[in-house]
């Protein structure tokens, strides 16, 4: 099985799941998670959000190869 129908397979049973195996897997890889949020920089985050918000407010998407142009500048700068 690849990985994209692992993570398919894993989502669908988190979100399947009874609450207390829920917990418990969190706090199996709480660290794992935790680390994985603190990776991104405050100017990425807010990136993000100035992004999510712009969409949200006129529903406009840029091309994938436009997004990655801009993702490719913001980790130059953040090096």
């Amino acid at each position: 099985m690849n990985t994209t129908g692992i993570r398919q397979k894993l989502h669908h049973f988190i979100d399947t799941i009874e609450d207390k195996k829920a917990e418990a897997i969190y706090t199996l890889f709480e660290e794992n998670i935790n680390d994985v949020a603190e990776d991104y920089t405050d100017e990425f985050k807010a990136e993000l959000d100035r992004q999510y918000a712009e969409y949200k407010k006129d529903g406009k998407v840029v091309s994938r190869e436009a997004m990655d142009t801009r993702i490719k500048k913001m980790l130059t700068k953040a090096k």
